[in-house]
């Protein structure tokens, strides 16, 4: 795989969005993701969406079904999931997948329907506050100590034994957008899953790198160490293409997308590229890893080698 400037190989994925009807949608998205060599396929976790399978359960239905791509959750709804039950989880799965699962967490966003289901609502700092702590329970919990003690504000653990641990080391990427929030994950996590454009219009996406850059650098930590992942909704056609701005979804051909791509790539700092197709998902799924990969990759190997000679 090519590498990035950064020092990464460039990873691309598909979000499958976890229909319950029918059941057995995301498999057949998740085996058209396989198939055309994607890396990753990110389950979207609403847990109160009627219309949605819960996604945990969805994601352990899968990992017999495939034996390469990489899971995560896009991203997990952090107030309906306990931490240290998420660790869990994560490290369960992990370990069924031989180490195909990494953590996409959230601090909360659509706060009427999680209140309907028991949880308390929680002010902007609360969820901040919440989340760094998790983001410790969780690492407590996959560190194979023989105990565990922690006492926060929202979560503790007090003298748990930790395990299994995990089949790897496994990442926590955060979905945040807000200007604390993204300081905190260049300061404690290993990755970024920047919010779709109509969360994240694009014009933000490089001062939002930035934001975590330098919360990176205040806890000491280089910023290269943190992943960043573009979640791209849209379409791939024949037409030319649209300019991206705004919130606009990206709509083009496939050459239109591997021009993007590769640009944002080099450009803006970008590790991984997940699509997230409207209609037709199994079939944009494999247009995407068939026509539009390799075209990054042999457009950012070349870029790279020009550099490299100049």
């Amino acid at each position: 795989m090519e590498m990035t400037d950064r020092g990464r190989e460039l990873q691309f994925g598909v979000s499958v969005v976890p229909f319950a009807d029918p059941p057995e949608f995301a498999l057949r998205v998740t085996q058209a993701a396989e198939e055309a060599g994607l890396d990753l396929v990110g389950i979207q976790d609403r847990p109160y969406q009627n219309r949605f399978l819960d996604a945990w359960t969805l994601i352990a239905t899968l990992v017999p079904s495939t034996e390469r791509v990489s899971f995560y959750l896009s991203v997990a709804n952090l107030p309906l999931r306990p931490p240290a039950m998420l660790a869990k989880a994560t490290a369960s799965l992990d370990l069924i997948s031989g180490g195909r699962v990494e953590m996409g967490l959230g601090g909360g966003a659509y706060w009427e329907p999680i209140v309907a289901m028991g949880e308390p609502r929680k002010s902007p700092g609360e969820s901040l506050r919440a989340v760094r702590e998790a983001i410790e329970v969780m690492r407590l919990l996959w560190s194979g100590e023989r105990s565990a003690r922690y006492e926060g504000e929202f979560y503790s653990l007090r003298g748990v034994k930790p395990g299994p641990r995990p089949a790897h080391e496994i990442g926590i990427w955060l979905g945040s957008m807000g200007p604390r929030m993204l300081r905190l994950t260049g300061e404690l996590s290993d990755g970024w899953v920047a919010p779709i454009p109509s969360y994240l219009p694009y014009e933000r996406w490089s001062d939002s790198q930035e934001r975590i850059d330098a919360g990176a650098r205040e806890a000491g930590r280089d910023p290269k160490e943190v992943l960043r992942i573009a979640n791209l909704p849209g379409a791939i056609t024949g037409s030319s293409g649209n300019r991206p701005g705004g919130s606009e979804p990206l709509v083009g051909s496939s050459e239109f997308w591997a021009e993007t791509l590769s640009k944002w790539a080099l450009e803006f700092r970008f590790d991984a590229f997940v699509f997230w197709p409207g209609e037709d998902p199994e079939g944009q799924t494999r247009r995407f890893g068939e026509e539009v990969v390799p075209a990054v990759r042999e457009s950012v190997a070349d870029e790279r080698r020009r550099r490299a000679g100049s």
